[in-house]
């Protein structure tokens, strides 16, 4: 990291003591869209949020000075950060009463970072980006094309990182205009951001999910392996949309804040004593960090109850005969999280057949959606316990004990016998690491298999 930057800065803060932060690398193309669906939400945010913005260059800014213009409407202020180009502060958007311009020295390193950070009262984003050196691209060289440009660093919803970013950038605004810099601290005081609702989180990220998702539709370029990495590159950032989404959802629950990573323990290990192919526990995973999303909880399902599904052991990618109703929930907007959108759907049935969305019945419900139903029902039987004075080994025999009352009408009796397996090598000191998703790291769920539809054997087990 450049000495100096935005992003260098953010990064020191956090090594002594505090949570590491994750960066990954970005395609410009990916940071278009994810700028772009920011950008639009601030159009449609009726809290009038505090936005700065870098350039890098002030050519770059020319090309998206109208639209700023548009953004400066619904915005308290709106602060560009650039290296000074002409024309730079010519256009008509740059006089407008709310829109300060800081034009950068050459050699300031904010001049090779690209930045979107938004302070609103009911939500607040960032893109906090550095591009990659000429010496960083390695053997590969220079990218062919500006879309292939890279850029290190992070985006992400969480208010506190958000407001942490907020002080950095006023404080270096401040290196060129004290005034505004005490202009930007009153509004940065004015503004109290909060966790996002449910439904807030759902419109930023399904715009930023649509401008991903745009942005793989928009690359007319040959297709070959650097451009294949364009597209993976924006895959990984639509996952990384919900991912950050049930993060935040989590951050909310106080009584409850590792719900998603116990959780995802707890199921891969799982997965592992039924023996379950990687594919298959990759995707258990995934529908573990997401388990809790609210819009995912009412789910209508097109089966009718007394309908039968239909499986064919010799086709283990065959999807179920109950397809999702699109547009319903946020995260069916994603085609690739069709399978784990089932997974979640169905984690609501009951073994006897009396639970919803379509009344399935043993061994017809998916067994992921089985062994989630249970795993999150253990995990909250145990997180309510553990500031109570009883210890570990008695906590957790009494939440598996409320589970074995539901053996056989809410929960599938052979997993409730292989989480008893589990518990006791707990009792017994197995230990189970639990660590927060790196959710920057997404292409560990680029997998083909994980997308598939959900097929089930006459035994219950996936294929």
């Amino acid at each position: 990291m450049l000495e100096g930057s935005i992003l260098q800065q953010l990064e020191v803060a956090h090594r002594p003591g505090k949570r590491p932060i994750r960066f990954g690398v970005y395609y410009k193309n990916t940071l278009v869209a994810l700028c772009h669906a920011l950008e639009d939400h601030i159009l449609n945010d009726p809290g009038s949020p505090l936005a700065i913005a870098a350039f890098q260059q002030g050519k770059w800014y020319l090309q998206e000075a109208d639209r700023y213009s548009e953004l400066a409407q619904k915005s308290r202020q709106i602060v560009i950060m650039a290296a000074s180009d002409a024309g730079f502060a010519e256009h008509p958007t740059s006089n407008l009463p709310n829109v300060a311009l800081v034009g950068l020295d050459r050699a300031d390193a904010v001049a090779q970072e690209w930045h979107l950070i938004i302070l609103s009262p009911t939500y607040t984003a960032m893109v906090l980006c550095q591009e990659l050196s000429d010496e960083d691209y390695g053997a590969g060289g220079l990218p062919g094309s500006d879309l292939e440009r890279k850029f290190y660093g992070l985006w992400t919803f969480e208010p506190e990182l958000v407001k942490e970013t907020v002080d950095i950038a006023i404080a270096h605004v401040g290196r060129y205009n004290p005034e505004l810099e005490q202009k930007l601290i009153a509004y940065r005081d004015e503004i109290q951001p909060k966790l996002a609702s449910p439904e807030d989180l759902s419109a930023v990220v399904s715009r930023v999910v649509d401008y991903l998702q745009h942005g793989q539709e928009d690359l007319s370029l040959p297709t070959n392996s650097r451009h294949q990495a364009l597209d993976r590159n924006l895959l990984s950032n639509e996952i990384q949309a919900f991912l950050r989404m049930a993060q935040l959802m989590d951050m909310a629950d106080v009584t409850n804040p590792m719900a998603a990573a116990e959780v995802v323990t707890l199921a891969e290990t799982m997965g592992q004593l039924l023996d379950l192919p990687a594919w298959q526990i990759k995707r258990l995973r995934l529908a573990g960090l997401l388990h809790r999303l609210d819009p995912l909880q009412q789910v209508e399902s097109l089966l009718a109850p007394t309908a039968a599904f239909h499986y064919q052991e010799d086709a283990p990618c065959c999807p179920l005969t109950c397809p999702l109703i699109p547009g319903a929930q946020v995260l069916r907007t994603m085609p690739r999280l069709r399978a784990v959108a089932q997974i979640i759907s169905h984690q609501t049935e009951w073994w006897n057949g009396t639970g919803e969305p379509a009344g399935l019945s043993g061994d017809d419900i998916p067994l992921e959606s089985r062994i989630l139903a249970l795993v999150a029902d253990f995990q909250w039987r145990v997180s309510k316990r553990k500031d109570s004075d009883i210890g570990l080994e008695e906590c957790l025999s009494q939440a598996l004990a409320e589970c074995r009352e539901q053996q056989g009408t809410r929960f599938d009796p052979k997993l409730v016998e292989t989480l008893s397996l589990l518990v006791m090598g707990m009792q017994q000191g197995l230990s189970l690491p639990v660590t927060p998703n790196n959710i920057t790291a997404g292409m560990w769920l680029l997998d083909a298999n994980l997308y598939s539809g959900i097929s089930v054997h006459p035994s219950g087990v996936s294929n």
